[in-house]
């Protein structure tokens, strides 16, 4: 079964300095038809204007992975990191028993453009944790590029979940195809560009839920980028 999601049908929320794009209910937008898939349980697109962020403030059990799509965003946390990070390169803060941060625009006049993504832990209570990690275009054109995993495999940053992140870079002729295991969930979002999935047309923003489904194809890609989640199911 393939479930579109479009852009528009998003929740939206400008604030002047942040404009932001709600995939999943969050905040003031609330959608009890899209609350989590398996255990993804946010995807947020946003705009930060230059000089401009989130203040400190504090999040626990939640795996946050953080990808910048367009230019840098400055990070601050309680366990004592400190970093920018730009588009390539992938983020991820285990909150755990409890953390503290804060996300600033990097620049003072360029906006940043993100994607913030929260998971579901599989269990409450650990360690705070962080991880970053860097991978060039080269990595994830015409192919899914794992970026995220429960084992860190090929060099992805490890999230504390039932759930791994690939990226990929379609366009014209290139084709990637990702076989789904058995009993779980793929969900595609379309950071940039367009492409098909599964044969059916998405644009930037759209969103693709996909169950009792063998084979996720990405193909038609007009400088399109993507990230797959392969998730394990969730009672709910």
């Amino acid at each position: 079964m393939l479930e579109i999601r479009r852009s528009a049908e998003r929740g939206h929320a400008n604030h002047g300095w942040l404009d932001s794009f709600h995939s999943f209910s969050f905040a003031d937008y609330r959608d009890p038809e899209h609350v989590h898939f398996g255990p993804l349980r946010v995807i947020n697109e946003d705009r930060v204007a230059g000089g401009q962020g989130f203040g400190t403030h504090g999040h626990r059990d939640m795996e946050i992975v953080t990808y910048v799509l367009d230019g840098a965003l400055a990070h601050r946390d309680s366990m004592g990191n400190g970093s920018t990070i730009r588009h390539g390169d992938v983020q991820r803060m285990s909150a755990g028993t409890g953390v503290q941060h804060s996300e600033f625009n990097a620049s003072q006049d360029e906006t940043v453009h993100l994607l913030q993504i929260w998971v579901l832990p599989k269990r409450a209570g650990d360690a705070p944790g962080y991880e970053e990690k860097r991978f060039d275009a080269t990595e994830k054109r015409g192919r899914l590029r794992v970026v995220a995993s429960p084992d860190g495999r090929d060099g992805s940053v490890t999230i504390h979940s039932d759930a791994s992140i690939y990226a990929a870079l379609i366009d014209g002729a290139e084709t990637a195809e990702f076989a789904v295991p058995p009993g779980r969930l793929a969900y595609v979002h379309v950071a940039r560009g367009s492409l098909t999935v599964n044969g059916e047309a998405l644009q930037a923003g759209d969103a693709a839920k996909l169950s009792d489904t063998a084979t996720v194809t990405l193909s038609h890609g007009e400088d399109a980028e993507v990230l797959l989640f392969d998730l394990g199911q969730l009672n709910g």
